[in-house]
C-alpha cells in the first residue's frame, strides 16, 4: 500500500472509530497512523484498539504508528450553590482555597499552586476564555479579580493562565499510569501535553526509556517561550493550535504554526499540525472552503503530518474526512509551486556531523541525477529522519530490520518503511534496495536509485556511505 503523498495523515480514535472495520476503513482511505486521547480512553479501550490496529497492520502488510497522547493537569475551578453564575463586566470575583460552593462574588480553586502563583496584571481564562479576569490582588489562600469578558460560568469548568508559570509537571499521577500502560501496550508515540518547559519532555523520556518517542504539544506560551529547548530535547512537536489558541490570541496562532514548523523541520524532527482542520466535517460529508486551504497550508509548510481528532473520533463521516484529507495533501504536493515553496524552507547548512552532510549528498544527488528513490538502511530511525529533514524529491524508501522503528516512522514526511533483515554485506545492501524499490513501484528496471546506509551494518547512527545504483529486472 503505497502513499502517493509525503505528508501523512493522524486520525483519532473515538466512539465513531472503536470497531476493526472502521479502523481499516480510515487505513485504507490515508490514515497512517493513529492517535488514543487518554482523556476520553481507559487501559482497556486502549488496549482493545491498539491489538485492532496491530491486526489491520498485519493483514495490510504495513506498518501502523500508534500514538498515546496524555492528558496532562486538568486546572479546573469548583463548584457554585446554584450550578453557575453569569458573571458581569467590571465585577470583583474571587478565586480562594475555600472548598465551600461558590456564589456571584466568589468560587473555589482548588489548585493550591496557581494561588501562590498568580500575580496582579496575570490573565485568567475560563470555560476555553470565554469569561475572561485579570488579577488585582494576589496572596497565596485568595486572588482578587475584575472581570474583562462576561459571561457564565458553570461547575468544574476549565481554566487556562496564559501569563502565569505554574511549578507544576506535566505528568499527573493518571499520566503515569496511562504512560506506563501504553509502553507496556507497545505504543511507537507519546505526546505529552501542556508542556511548559524542556524539563517536561525530559520527565517522560526518563520513564519511557527508548520505548517509545516522545512528541511535545505546543499549546500554552510558556512553551513558546522554550522553544529551541524542548524541541532540542523532544522527538517530535505538535503544534495543538486548540489550546494555544485560547491562551494567545488567536491572530498570533498562524504566525506561530509556521514559525513552531520550520524551526522544527530545521531541527530534523516531525512536526504535527492539529486541531480543527476538518472541523464541519463532524456533521458535513464536506468540508468548508477555509478548512480546505488550512489543510493546504500546513502541507504546502512541510509539515511531517497533518492531524484529525473529532473528525475522525466522534463525528458522522470519520471515513470521509481521512479521504478528504488524503485528497488535499495528493494535490498540494502535485502543484507546481509545491517544489518551490519546500525548497526555500530548508536550512542555508547542514548539522556539521557525517551523517547530515551525507542526507544534504543524497539529496542533492538524487535531484541532480533524477533519481527515482532514495533508499536508506536504517536500524534506529535516525537516518530516514536526517533525509526526511531534506524533504528531497525523489520519495523515501526506509529498509529496517526493526519493526518498531518501521512503525515509528509511519509519522515522518516523505518515508515508506519495510521491515527486513539488515544487509550481510554491500552488494546485498544496493541489490535488495534495488528489490524493494521496484516492488514498492517506486522504479521500474534500468531506472537508478540512491542508495545510503551505514557501515558497519545494524550500527545505529553510523550513517557514513552513498551510492547509487541501478534498479534490474527483479521484483
Amino acid at each position: 500500500m503505497r502513499r502517493l503523498r509525503r505528508c501523512k495523515i493522524l486520525a483519532t480514535l473515538g466512539p465513531a472509530s472503536a470497531d476493526k472495520a472502521t479502523i481499516a476503513a480510515l487505513h485504507d482511505a490515508g490514515a497512517d497512523l493513529f492517535r488514543i486521547n487518554m482523556s476520553h480512553a481507559d487501559h482497556d479501550g486502549m488496549r482493545e484498539r491498539i491489538a485492532m490496529i496491530r491486526e489491520i497492520e498485519q493483514e495490510s502488510g504495513r506498518p501502523i504508528g500508534i500514538l498515546v497522547d496524555l492528558q496532562g493537569p486538568k486546572l479546573r475551578i469548583g463548584t457554585f450553590h446554584d450550578g453557575a453564575v453569569m458573571l458581569k463586566k467590571g465585577a470583583e470575583f474571587t478565586l480562594d482555597a475555600d472548598p465551600t460552593p461558590g456564589d456571584i462574588h466568589r468560587v473555589h480553586l482548588p489548585h493550591p499552586e496557581i494561588l501562590s502563583a498568580l500575580e496582579p496584571g496575570h490573565v485568567v481564562l475560563i470555560d476555553d476564555g470565554k469569561v475572561r479576569l485579570h488579577i488585582v490582588e494576589a496572596t497565596p489562600q485568595s486572588a482578587r479579580a475584575l472581570v474583562d469578558v462576561a459571561g457564565r460560568i458553570s461547575n468544574r469548568k476549565g481554566v487556562s493562565l496564559p501569563n502565569t508559570e505554574i511549578p507544576l509537571s506535566a505528568m499527573t499521577p493518571k499520566d503515569r499510569s496511562d504512560l506506563e500502560a501504553g509502553l507496556n501496550a507497545g505504543v511507537d508515540w507519546v505526546a505529552i501535553s501542556f508542556v511548559q518547559r524542556a524539563e517536561d519532555v525530559a520527565e517522560v523520556k526518563k520513564i519511557a526509556r527508548g520505548r517509545a518517542l516522545v512528541m511535545a504539544k505546543i499549546e500554552k506560551p510558556q512553551a513558546i517561550s522554550r522553544l529551541a529547548e524542548i524541541i532540542e530535547l523532544s522527538d517530535a512537536l505538535m503544534v495543538a493550535r486548540g489550546d494555544l489558541g485560547v491562551e494567545m490570541p488567536l491572530e498570533k496562532v498562524p504566525g506561530l504554526q509556521k514559525r513552531i514548523t520550520r524551526m522544527t523541520r530545521r531541527a530534523g524532527k516531525p512536526v504535527v499540525v492539529a486541531t480543527q482542520m476538518l472541523e464541519s466535517m463532524i456533521q458535513s460529508p464536506v468540508p468548508t472552503r477555509a478548512e480546505v486551504s488550512d489543510v493546504a497550508t500546513a502541507v504546502f509548510e512541510g509539515a511531517d503530518a497533518v492531524m484529525l481528532s473529532a473528525e475522525s473520533a466522534a463525528g458522522q463521516y470519520p471515513v470521509e474526512a481521512v479521504a478528504t484529507m488524503n485528497r488535499i495533501a495528493e494535490e498540494v504536493e502535485t502543484d507546481s509551486v509545491y517544489r518551490a515553496v519546500i525548497s526555500a524552507q530548508r536550512a542555508a547548512a547542514p548539522e556539521p556531523s557525517g551523517a547530515d552532510a551525507i542526507a544534504v549528498a543524497a539529496r542533492d544527488m538524487a535531484e541532480t541525477l533524477d533519481l527515482k528513490a532514495v533508499c536508506a538502511w536504517t536500524a534506529s530511525g535516525s537516518t530516514a529522519f536526517r533525509i526526511a529533514r531534506e524533504r528531497p524529491k525523489p520519495p523515501i524508501l526506509a529498509l529496517t530490520p526493526n519493526r518498531d522503528t518501521a512503525r515509528r516512522l509511519a509519522l515522518v514526511w516523505g518515508v515508506h518503511a519495510i521491515v527486513t533483515k539488515d544487509a550481510s554485506d554491500i552488494d546485498d545492501m544496493a541489490r535488495r534496495a534495488s528489490k524493494f524499490s521496484n516492488r514498492e513501484g517506486f522504479s521500474e528496471a534500468g531506472d537508478r536509485i540512491i542508495i545510503v546506509a551505514g557501515v558497519p551494518f545494524g550500527t545505529p547512527g553510523a550513517t557514513n556511505m552513498i551510492r547509487i545504483g541501478f534498479c534490474g529486472a527483479e521484483s
